[in-house]
């Protein structure tokens, strides 16, 4: 197939190629109900691509990969298996697409710290209000005291 491309996105404003010689695919017979060709046909697809001789990323990319994917990967080889459709192309282009999504979410930069804010004053006001209209409807539900 052709070279995987990772459109930009916020981590990768220029996007990534990845190149075709750097993902390595395997196939294999797919579980599951099948047609006549079951028993025949290698259609699922394991696509790998090896984290830490890749090229194509730069030294902080690889880091945030690495460490973003850390429960995923194996020795820094990303592997994708891909069995949900019937013909061998089409598991090649859905793993393709799988392995392109994970990465170009492993690249997205870290969020920005969250910034500590106090509730406003007319928030705590409204906030003590509720309580107080919410404890007189509950006292009303109450029975009255015996005399």
């Amino acid at each position: 197939m052709d070279d995987l491309y990772i459109p930009p996105a916020r981590g990768l404003p220029g996007g990534l190629l990845i190149p075709d010689a750097e993902l390595v695919e395997r196939f294999s017979r797919s579980s599951g109900p099948g047609g006549q060709s079951v028993n025949t046909t290698d259609s699922r697809v394991e696509l790998s691509w090896d984290v830490n001789a890749s090229g194509v990323l730069t030294e902080t990319q690889r880091q945030r990969v690495l460490a973003r994917l850390a429960g995923r990967l194996v020795d820094g080889v990303l592997t994708v298996a891909a069995s949900e459709h019937r013909s061998q192309r089409q598991n090649r282009t859905a793993g393709r697409v799988r392995l392109a999504h994970l990465v170009a979410a492993a690249l997205e930069p870290p969020a920005p710290p969250r910034r500590a804010t106090k509730p406003s004053r007319a928030a705590r006001a409204r906030r003590v209000e509720d309580k107080r209209r919410r404890g007189s409807v509950k006292a009303l539900r109450r029975q009255p005291p015996l005399d």
